[in-house]
């Protein structure tokens, strides 16, 4: 009993932490695996046994493949086909729904729906759609897809494992498409027609800005000859007829926060201004200002703004950028990159722009020194968001790696191999046949995902072995045995969907899975159907924006506020649980 509340008592501590997301969640995880190994309640030799599960290796590996098949172009050649498509907003939403539902069965859904962002921008623009319109459907297509296959998520490569040794045979390649197609055909069905509950919060694009933000964040210095140092601040607006919000004035050591209309400018004060992207150039020139940028904090020369090649670009969740600032990563310096602005919706930004720490979702303005920018990029976890050319790799690549991923499928269709052993052979292949470069694959890896996934396996074990999973698996079962299965079946499926939400899903997989069986045992019915609705449940973070990395993507090229996420996810939630439980019972008879 002892060991059974410490477990609790851990797990409930992350669980906390997880939903504060003040440290990362692999560190997290960590802390759990530590804290229970040193309490003796996980063995010694059995603490880092999860680093080497054939879960871990299989999501390795997928992530190895999905980024060859980027490389080789697959994604860029389906967009194409996508160009001729009509001017109505349900027909496009649809389209680029279905396509990265499609590509997300097969290959990581984050990195589908990163390929497929700018596409579905472009196309919205020469449209007049707003992106507002677009991304967020595009991102809960791409959980929909991974749904699908073994290989869509984490969460079923997790549930396809712990079958195995719960039932001595994992759950193969398709085992998962009854279910989750039926799941994916309707949620397409309704987000073409579900994308009116969104609001407009951004406007298509308008000439060379991508996108037409309320406002940008950036920072201005007043030269010794502005015409309006020694004014009011009230003139500057007045006299450019230009619409901004100042939101802080630093002047030597003294900072002042929302200064007053009336507030006098002096020269040489650093103005933290909020301005639509489209208005930043005419400020500078018309108000005789200078663009302070990083460079102005001692890392290079001074900003032509005639000079400059601007680039906007999202900030990945957990790239290197994430939760640090321009400093930190010394972004001119080492990557030549220059920051000029920031655009973060929900939320107006007073600090200078040396100490900004950037958020998953925030839009960056930058000053790129060329037009080589795939490697800082990638390093730093950007997402170029702009219109490009469509680049098609040499027809060879192009079948070199859908042949090495066909060969993948068909072994681990046929069960000639498991998952682990079939796309570590098809990641290799990839590298061998330089359709992915050594750097890019090992780049490609997300490794917190790994490190998450190997402390919370033994943390799982432990909850089952101390007797707290059939503890939980009793008391739910206690409950669930007065009622009908169904309904027993969609309040584990509803568990899974409200974890999911506000933890990482790998995590709510390997929390949920021993539970599940604990409870088809208690009642006397097949696992499959209660760990087929964790798998499902796990993959619907469609409530808020932290729940997944699609989610948190989207967040601020689409202009979405955290409450957005409910006029769309809630009612998708509703629809899943309501088709997914028939559709598992009758896929996977009790």
């Amino acid at each position: 009993m002892t060991e059974q509340l410490l477990v609790f008592a851990v797990l409930g501590a992350t669980l906390v932490l997880f939903i504060l997301d003040r440290w990362r969640y692999d560190l997290v995880a960590l802390m759990a695996l530590l804290t229970l190994a040193l309490a003796g309640i996980i063995p010694g030799d059995e603490v880092f046994t999860g680093f080497g599960h054939p879960a871990v290796i299989t999501v390795a590996a997928v992530l190895v493949v999905s980024r060859g098949l980027a490389e080789a172009g697959v994604i860029d050649l389906l967009g194409q086909m996508l160009s001729s498509l009509g001017k109505s907003p349900a027909t496009l939403v649809l389209a680029l729904t279905a396509l990265v539902t499609v590509c997300s069965a097969f290959m990581n859904n984050v990195g589908a729906l990163a390929l497929l962002m700018p596409l579905a921008i472009k196309l919205g623009d020469s449209r007049d759609i707003s992106p507002s319109v677009l991304l967020m459907p595009l991102a809960f297509g791409s959980l929909l897809g991974g749904m699908t296959t073994l290989i869509g998520t984490p969460p079923n490569i997790i549930i396809g494992a712990f079958r195995a040794e719960a039932a001595g045979e994992p759950f193969g390649l398709f085992d998962f498409a009854p279910v989750g197609v039926g799941i994916a055909v309707v949620g397409l069905g309704f987000l073409a027609v579900g994308w009116r509950l969104i609001p407009r919060r951004v406007e298509p694009g308008a000439g060379e800005a991508l996108f037409d933000f309320d406002a940008y964040t950036t920072e201005v210095v007043v030269g010794e000859d502005s015409p309006f140092a020694g004014q009011a601040l009230m003139a500057l607006t007045r006299e450019t007829g230009i619409e901004l919000v100042v939101a802080a004035i630093a002047r030597g050591r003294r900072r002042i926060f929302a200064p007053d209309a009336a507030f006098q400018v002096e020269a040489g004060d650093r103005l933290v201004v909020e301005v639509a992207p489209a208005h930043l150039d005419a400020l500078v020139k018309e108000a005789d200002l200078r663009l302070a940028g990083a460079s102005a904090f001692g890392e290079g020369d001074e900003i032509d703004p005639g000079q400059l090649h601007l680039v906007e670009a999202v900030v990945m969740p957990r790239g290197r950028l994430a939760r640090r600032t321009p400093l930190e990563v010394q972004m001119r310096r080492t990557y030549g990159l220059n920051l000029l602005a920031v655009a973060r919706q929900g939320a107006r930004i007073q600090r200078q722009l040396k100490n900004i720490r950037f958020e998953p979702g925030d839009v960056l303005l930058l000053q790129a020194q060329g037009d080589h920018l795939t490697a800082p990029f990638a390093e730093l976890g950007l997402l170029r968001v702009s219109t490009r050319e469509v680049a098609i790799a040499s027809r060879r690549r192009l079948l070199m790696a859908l042949g090495f991923f066909g060969l993948a499928i068909v072994a681990l269709a046929l069960r000639l191999l498991p998952a682990q052993v079939a796309f570590a052979a098809a990641a290799l292949a990839m590298v061998l046949t330089r359709i992915v470069r050594l750097r890019d694959a090992y780049q490609a890896i997300d490794w917190p995902i790994l490190v998450l996934l190997g402390a919370m396996i033994p943390v799982g074990g432990a909850l089952e072995a101390s007797g707290g999973a059939a503890t939980m698996a009793h008391a739910l079962s206690a409950v669930g045995g007065h009622l009908p299965l169904p309904i027993t079946l969609a309040i584990v499926l509803i568990a899974a969907m409200v974890l999911s939400d506000v933890m990482n899903n790998a995590a709510t997989a390997v929390i949920m899975a021993p539970i599940a069986v604990g409870i088809a045992t208690d009642l006397g019915f097949s696992s499959d159907p209660f760990l087929m609705a964790v798998a499902v449940g796990a993959s619907c973070a469609f409530l808020t924006p932290i729940g997944h990395q699609s989610n948190t993507l989207v967040m601020g090229p689409g202009g979405y506020r955290f409450s957005d996420y409910w006029r769309l996810g809630l009612p998708l939630e509703i629809l899943i649980v309501l088709l997914g439980v028939p559709l598992i019972l009758w896929a996977w008879p009790p």
